[in-house]
């Protein structure tokens, strides 16, 4: 079992994410208010907590969001779940449909540290079921 650390959201595509106090998870849709929502198979992006602090450990001063991921989640680590994977939090239901992603070319962290996590660590999900998902909330893994 794991718990979200955060949720964030950002009204346009290539930028950084900024934490929310809940997050309104629309079924086949995405995050309320997130550019990335839509009809695709990339509606909400997660990234491991602990893959974010050894990146911090690194010298980078990020906060959360800073990668465009949507959702930090402490206690699973996300990259070794195969996609179909299913996450439930609350009554939102998630569904792994990939791991990774082509890189942007300059962002903003892989020019200050020669390095970004997202492209090798970052897991991407369609919502399967709606629902709200705020911090502190415990997401577990589906059998």
């Amino acid at each position: 079992m794991g718990r979200i650390i955060a949720v964030c959201t950002s009204p346009e595509k290539g930028t950084q994410k900024t934490g929310r106090e809940m997050g309104e998870f629309i079924e086949d849709f995405g995050i309320k208010g997130d550019a990335h929502a839509g009809k695709w198979h990339r509606q909400v992006s997660l990234l491991s907590y602990d893959r974010i602090e050894e990146f911090r450990s690194r010298g980078a001063e990020i906060g959360d969001g800073a990668f465009g991921e949507n959702l930090v989640v402490q206690g699973i680590d996300l990259r070794t779940l195969p996609a179909g994977t299913r996450l439930a939090c609350n009554a939102v239901i998630l569904e792994i449909t990939q791991i990774g992603k082509e890189c942007h070319h300059g962002c903003q962290i892989y020019r200050k540290m020669g390095d970004c996590i997202m492209p090798r660590e970052g897991v991407f999900a369609r919502v399967v079921r709606g629902g709200r998902i705020s911090p502190g909330d415990e997401i577990q893994i589906m059998e």
